[in-house]
């Protein structure tokens, strides 16, 4: 079989397209690097539905926090004490039981047991969690010279919120924020580790890395190749941030900017 060939057949083997039947002997690089790109694809669903959701609730729970209301106050801290507070494996393992409890309740809740609804929630609570603390912080410091700065020209409300408080948090936050995405993205290879079922063999990209070792009995080459999608995925990730961190600063001095750098988290 030729390398396009192997393309063609599993490209989109973990979205259910192609062929059925995975490779069992004699599988080649080209087998590897197709398989293992295609459980990418998932990787990426959770990761940029999560951020996108995570990112407006995030920016809800630091204001609930920053809030003199005691009882978004209280919410917001508990709310990130215990999804920062808890491993990510955990949060897993425990909402794939409460959802299939649900599930024996109503077949509404059907959905909810499923990797790309349950799990994609406990990656936007999760990640809402830190973020939410990044923005927070932010939010706390904020030069007292802008704020009075919009008081003097009468912004109040809304207006000094959409024009002053906001873009100032995103610009102080972003750096720490590019990070938690990238995080975020790394922790979706958590999904199917966890009590969360593979459908028909459509897992994500560590799925197929690990089916692989066990097949070929040689570690040495699918981890590596999970580990080089990863690393072209972080540098998209680094791209796409960057540019926004050039939009948020454009009107500073370049000396003034605030530069990303990646600052690795040994523990999630």
């Amino acid at each position: 079989m030729s390398c396009w060939q192997t393309v063609q057949d599993y490209a989109f083997r973990s979205l259910g397209y192609g062929e059925r039947r995975l490779p069992v002997t004699d599988i080649t690089l080209c087998d590897q690097f197709t398989l293992i790109g295609s459980g990418l694809i998932w990787n990426v669903y959770f990761g940029v539905i999560a951020v996108i959701f995570g990112f407006f609730f995030a920016n809800a729970i630091a204001l609930s926090k920053n809030s003199g209301n005691r009882v978004l106050n209280l919410f917001a801290r508990w709310f990130i004490l215990i999804f920062r507070g808890s491993p990510l494996f955990i949060q897993f393992f425990f909402a794939y039981f409460f959802f299939l409890q649900l599930k024996s309740w109503s077949p509404i809740f059907d959905p909810l047991s499923a990797a790309w609804l349950g799990a994609l929630i406990v990656l936007f609570l999760n990640t809402s969690a830190y973020a939410g603390e990044i923005f927070y912080g932010a939010l706390r410091a904020i030069p007292k010279g802008d704020m009075e700065a919009a008081d003097a020209y009468g912004f109040s409300g809304w207006k000094k919120y959409r024009k002053i408080t906001f873009p100032t948090m995103l610009r102080l936050a972003w750096p720490s924020y590019t990070n938690e995405a990238i995080f975020l993205f790394h922790a979706t290879t958590l999904v199917f580790l966890s009590g969360f079922p593979t459908w028909r063999q459509q897992g994500d990209s560590l799925y197929y890395a690990k089916y692989l070792a066990d097949k070929t009995f040689n570690p040495f080459v699918p981890y590596p190749i999970l580990a080089f999608y990863f690393i072209l995925l972080t540098l998209v990730i680094v791209g796409i941030f960057g540019l926004a961190n050039k939009y948020l600063n454009r009107h500073l001095p370049k000396a003034s900017r605030r530069k990303i750098r990646l600052r690795p988290n040994l523990i999630r």
